[in-house]
């Protein structure tokens, strides 16, 4: 089943984001090589990584403070807001099971504006939810992608294979 907007809307409002509409066109992306993924970047490629201070290990205590922190100084420092703060954020609008997977149809862009008090982590918001993270603890750890309005910068927080997350910036 595929959720509607209004129910994305209501199911993202939790983490401090105020959803403003669904893009249907396509949306622009920061250049990089062929073959190469954000993760996979260099930073000659306009990687920018979460100071190491800022990598969390997925069951450490300050998690939450880490990611948050370091998700914030990099969006700010990086020009992923608008002057409203609003940029877009990659969704799943399929209900599937986690076993499934997302289905590339149910996959979206939705422009959200970043309220006060939002918190990606402890707000536990399934359309933030690493299925990677499951290998190395059952708590909740975030892991979604993020880009400017302009395709001029986007964001990963990501869960690594050492099972700690971190937050990298593509900005060439």
């Amino acid at each position: 089943m595929t959720l509607t907007d209004t129910e994305m809307a209501a199911l993202i409002a939790p983490a401090g984001l105020h959803f403003v509409q669904r893009r249907r066109d396509d949306v622009l992306l920061p250049p990089l090589p062929q073959g190469y993924s954000p993760a996979s970047a260099r930073p000659e490629h306009g990687r920018f990584d979460s100071h190491p201070d800022e990598i969390a290990d997925v069951d450490a205590p300050d998690m939450a403070d880490k990611i948050n922190a370091s998700w914030y100084r990099m969006a700010t420092e990086y020009g992923l807001f608008d002057e409203d703060r609003e940029f877009l954020l990659g969704v799943d609008y399929n209900t599937h099971s986690e076993d499934e997977g997302p289905q590339e149809d149910d996959w979206a862009w939705v422009r959200v504006r970043l309220l006060d008090g939002w918190d990606f982590v402890t707000s536990e918001v399934a359309q933030l939810r690493s299925g990677m993270a499951t290998l190395f603890t059952t708590r909740f750890v975030p892991e979604f992608t993020a880009v400017s309005l302009d395709g001029r910068m986007m964001m990963n927080t990501t869960v690594w294979g050492n099972g700690t997350v971190s937050t990298i910036a593509i900005r060439p």
